[in-house]
């Protein structure tokens, strides 16, 4: 059984977010700037970071972040782990979600929602047990109903728990609370690591055992 949209889903959600990611677009233009230019400064280029994601129904599109990394690489030419090539710098700019900035172009084109499972890397598709698989059935979210109870401090089992709840209850002021709880929880600076790494480690898929409603 597909998802089924409510009205505000069907006919406010998507035009709120517009208008919502024009304004702040307008509003933080000159913080943009200045992120760009810090970034080029202290990075390099490119200053934009894009990587695929999958979207709504799982179909893949570029998402748009601030680069906070550098591309130190070991003596085989591989990537080094991200705590490596996090700088101090771009350790700042992931605590005051700052990288996330440039995700507002996405919004505009409609790839993706002011608030919703935020979108993750597409490998971990294949690894999701069915319920898990069903935060694919809405638009992704710039920020979620994850993000702000708890963001990287806890599981991914839970956290794929609050993004399922979130996609059975969309309402208006359902996504305006999570919007001002965004801002207090960015504020404050919480749940930025997991406690055992500087992002959130790989997410490997759930044991069959452990739980696959």
């Amino acid at each position: 059984m597909g998802h089924k949209k409510g009205f505000y889903e069907k006919y406010i959600k998507r035009p709120q977010d517009f208008c919502c990611a024009l304004v702040a677009l307008i509003v933080l233009s000159p913080v943009l700037l200045i992120t760009a230019l810090l970034v080029r400064i202290k990075l390099g280029s490119p200053v934009i970071f894009t990587q695929e994601r999958p979207g709504l129904n799982g179909k893949l599109f570029k998402l748009y972040k601030f680069r906070s990394m550098t591309d130190e690489r070991d003596e085989n030419g591989n990537l080094l782990p991200d705590e490596k090539r996090l700088t101090s710098f771009g350790k700042k700019l992931r605590s005051t979600s700052l990288d996330e900035l440039p995700e507002l172009i996405n919004i505009l084109t409609g790839r993706l929602a002011v608030c919703g499972p935020r979108p993750l890397l597409p490998a971990y598709i294949d690894r999701y047990n069915a319920h898990q698989a069903r935060r694919h059935e809405v638009r992704p979210g710039f920020t979620g109903y994850a993000q702000v109870h708890g963001r990287n401090a806890i599981s991914w089992e839970d956290k794929f728990d609050l993004d399922v709840e979130y996609v059975d209850n969309i309402t208006f002021f359902g996504d305006w609370k999570i919007i001002f709880w965004t801002v207090k929880t960015v504020l404050k600076k919480e749940g930025i690591s997991s406690g055992t790494s500087e992002t959130m480690e790989e997410f490997m898929g759930t044991d069959v055992k452990q739980r696959d409603p």
